[in-house]
């Protein structure tokens, strides 16, 4: 192994997460409620959204380039900040409690080089746990935990960038899972897999219990693996049902740049 957990915490050691973790059975997961963001060059993107989500619900979020589906996503955990209110599992996103709530909410990018910045899987998944005031004993099982999640077992001293995107992405989701979070907020999980990767992948995502919000493109995913489906256009919900009856509809998917799978 690379460095030791001591070694990680003083490298690691500016960054605090609380390990308080706010009681799970409030209802709903998530609510946004009149959420209205611009960009600084003036872009607005998102025009008054409200949604909910309740808790277990995994649901997909659809629409076109530009939609704004990666904008909403990254309110969940308070990387941007717009204008109305954002709750995540009964808190109010807010500058007070942001460690709280990144604690609950785990955000997994696009890119999975954007969030794996260590030089060993151990390191990257180790990283949050770090940080939970949690004894070494517990970060080396919740390491050890996430990567069983997600097939990784054994890949610890493992180089990251020298990984396959698919061994990455499975990596990135690994991450959140080693913070036990409520809620996995994922933007664009099989984009560029291979298709056995992507089989992979969404076996992967049917086993996880967690509430799910997941943007994407992937039509067969939204068909396989999210009961409710969500619509997002120019910055607006402009369908919210659930997947087969949206996904029956053809005359909506075609006006919102989307097609049948």
């Amino acid at each position: 192994m690379a460095r030791s957990v001591e070694q990680l915490v003083r490298v690691h050691q500016e960054v605090q997460t609380p390990s308080k973790i706010p009681p799970r059975e409030l209802k709903p997961a998530v609510q946004l409620s009149d959420l209205t963001f611009s960009y600084p060059d003036g872009r607005k993107v998102l025009h008054n959204v409200s949604l909910v989500v309740e808790k277990g619900e995994k649901v997909a979020l659809v629409g076109p380039n530009g939609a704004g589906k990666s904008t909403l996503l990254l309110h969940l955990n308070g990387i941007l900040r717009g204008r109305g209110v954002v709750t995540v599992m009964g808190m109010e996103v807010g500058d007070g409690n942001l460690g709280l709530v990144r604690g609950q909410v785990g955000l997994v990018f696009q890119q999975p080089d954007d969030q794996l910045f260590s030089p060993t899987v151990f390191e990257d998944v180790a990283f949050g746990p770090l940080h939970m005031n949690l004894e070494d004993e517990e970060v080396r099982e919740r390491v050890s935990w996430a990567l069983s999640q997600v097939g990784m077992e054994g890949f610890e001293d493992r180089l990251c960038h020298h990984l396959s995107l698919g061994e990455k992405k499975r990596i990135a989701i690994a991450t959140v899972l080693a913070m036990n979070p409520a809620i996995l907020a994922l933007d664009e999980p099989t984009g560029e897999l291979d298709p056995r990767s992507r089989r992979g992948l969404i076996r992967l995502l049917r086993t996880l219990p967690q509430t799910m919000l997941v943007a994407t493109h992937d039509m067969r995913l939204v068909d396989e693996l999210l009961p409710r489906t969500v619509i997002l256009d120019a910055g607006r919900v402009v369908a919210d049902g659930p997947t087969p009856e949206i996904l029956s509809d053809a005359a909506l998917l075609h006006r919102h740049g989307l097609e049948r799978p």
